[in-house]
């Protein structure tokens, strides 16, 4: 009877042992998806920032040619772009994004004193393909920020925090708007 209950007692501690082990695997993988998946997600951000980017070069220079004295509001854009491509930190990127974002929409409503410019037909397909880049970002950042979402609650919930905290695994930030005013769609006339 002894022995038997010491058997029992070892069974029932090796297959503890053997959940905690396979719960903690499950847990380390699916950490490993969701990084992963992070990663896909911000990569698909940074294409479309990219082509937002690429764009803006080509927008400023026919605004350029239109509107002489808008040299402050061109020169703040291209200063934004600039601290866009190099920021190293979601954070940053972000902020930097908002502020292309609030100089795109102030050079579109200086564009309606330019009656020419309005009706340039390389404005309006810079425009067009601004617009079509602004919502793929948005789909983009909607999906980057439900995979982080799905990810920081692995990293906080419990049982699947122990494992996160034992392998350094920490939550992530959201790509968030970073005002309210940005958060607004904005409404271009031509």
């Amino acid at each position: 009877v002894y022995i038997m209950n010491i058997f029992l007692l070892l069974g029932t501690v090796c297959g503890v042992l053997v959940l905690f082990l396979l719960i903690s695997l499950f847990n380390y993988n699916s950490l490993i998806k969701f990084s992963n998946l992070i990663a896909e997600a911000w990569s698909g951000i940074n294409v479309q920032l990219k082509k937002r980017h690429d764009l803006i070069p080509n927008l400023v220079e026919i605004v350029k040619g239109y509107s002489k004295h808008e040299k402050t509001l061109l020169e703040e854009i291209t200063k934004y772009r600039s601290a866009a491509i190099s920021s190293n930190s979601i954070e940053k990127k972000a902020q930097a994004e908002a502020g292309i974002t609030d100089t795109l929409k102030t050079l579109f409503a200086v564009a309606e004193n330019y009656p020419d410019l309005k009706a340039n037909s390389n404005f309006l397909a810079l425009q067009d393909d601004l617009r079509s880049i602004e919502n793929d970002i948005q789909y983009a950042r909607r999906y980057y920020n439900g995979v982080t979402r799905d990810y920081n609650n692995m990293v906080q919930r419990f049982p699947s925090n122990l494992v996160a905290n034992l392998f350094n695994f920490t939550a992530k930030p959201y790509f968030e708007l970073s005002s309210e005013q940005e958060a607004t769609n904005p409404q271009v006339k031509f």
